[in-house]
């Protein structure tokens, strides 16, 4: 069934269902209705963690199950791709709170094969956003006023991906070591040149070569180039062992971002990230003071992936004629934002400072500001 085409129709009167936040039901709002949503197997469950062959998903080569049909629309200001469901035509972005219209064509995705389901409700994740943007110095007051009387967050499920990788590295490089020499030297003291004494450090330097091998499970990466990278990795840890195979149901009542950074460009941000983590383990294997890394030749191999969906509340603030966003994580409450800077504040902050400062030069020494000392002070 194409994504777009999901109903969760209340079983007492018709309403459309939500999924609730850290359950695993579906509520009615219109009339208190709870269903629950039936559990995983087990084995059903493990078969669907199961990751994907990376080779395979690379050369577009994933069976008919691994695919879905899905109906985006991409946002004209961010760029999100937006996923509808049912027989909704115009919506809001959640990621800049800009208009779009559905589009009328369809892609061919790779299907999410898991997600971690909200956890937090949207008046938990509402507190956490309140309370971080109250930590907020120079933020414009209008902001924390949004924040505490603004229309509700709105509920993502962002596109990831993750990466394994069994590697086995061999190098060759240099290994410094630290050495010291005494030398005499002249040093002028009060005017006076004296004789001293100085450690001087010099490095000994051998070469060495060797092998590493590191396995390498679950590296994240956001699929996602509406939201700033910053933002989406700064919304981390995520508890990837709350992973349960991909319902539907789960996103009753949420909105989905289709991906927009495809595996092959995914495979080389996580292929960056292992090869650092690689790079300071042979640092670590050459050990001595220093290291120079001449050459590292990594073997890849059991390379799989995972198509997921991680739960972020947003909400878009503009000021100023700029759209500025804050997210909160949906499973721990990790707030992250892009902040505004009123100006006023900036202004009286230094104007305060400057009035502090000069009231302490007066205190000190009314003289240098050519002002009449107070009797007081005599």
């Amino acid at each position: 069934m194409p994504q777009d085409e999901y109903r969760w129709p209340c079983e007492q009167c018709g309403a459309q269902l939500r999924f609730a936040p850290g359950q695993t039901r579906l509520v009615c709002d219109h009339c208190g209705h709870v269903q629950d949503i039936p559990a995983e197997a087990p084995r059903t469950r493990a078969r669907a963690l199961q990751e994907l062959d990376l080779a395979r998903g690379l050369r577009d080569d994933l069976g008919s199950g691994e695919m879905v049909e899905v109906r985006t629309t991409s946002c004209p200001n961010c760029g999100a791709k937006v996923e509808i469901s049912g027989a909704t035509h115009a919506t809001e972005c959640p990621f800049c709170d800009t208009p779009v219209v559905l589009d009328t064509g369809s892609e061919r995705h790779i299907k999410p094969q898991a997600l971690v389901p909200f956890v937090l409700t949207e008046p938990e994740a509402r507190r956490a956003m309140v309370a971080w943007m109250g930590s907020l110095w120079f933020a414009p007051g209008t902001l924390l006023e949004y924040a505490r009387k603004g229309r509700a967050l709105n509920g993502v499920y962002v596109p990831f991906w993750t990466f394994d990788a069994d590697t086995s590295s061999r190098y060759t490089g240099e290994r410094g070591e630290y050495y010291y020499e005494t030398r005499t030297v002249q040093v002028r003291v009060n005017g006076r040149m004296e004789t001293r004494q100085e450690q001087v450090r010099h490095t000994r330097w051998y070469s060495t070569s060797g092998h590493v091998a590191r396995d390498f499970d679950d590296v994240l990466i956001m699929a996602s180039r509406s939201l700033p990278e910053r933002l989406g990795d700064e919304l981390t840890p995520w508890d990837l062992g709350a992973l349960v195979p991909y319902n539907p149901e789960f996103l009753a009542g949420f909105q989905a971002e289709g991906y927009t950074v495809s595996l092959a460009d995914g495979d080389d941000e996580a292929r960056d990230r292992m090869s650092n983590v690689i790079l300071q383990d042979v640092r670590r294997d050459i050990g001595g003071d220093e290291q120079r890394v001449h050459n590292v030749d990594t073997d890849w191999s059991d390379q799989t992936f995972k198509h997921i969906l991680l739960p972020i509340w947003m909400a878009a603030y503009k000021y100023n004629g700029k759209s500025y966003r804050f997210l909160v994580n949906g499973q721990t409450g990790e707030v992250q934002g892009e902040r505004p800077w009123s100006v006023w504040k900036i202004a009286f902050a230094v104007i305060f400072v400057a009035i502090l400062a000069l009231g302490a030069v007066y205190l000190s020494d009314p003289e240098a500001l050519n002002l009449p000392r107070p009797e007081w002070m005599d």
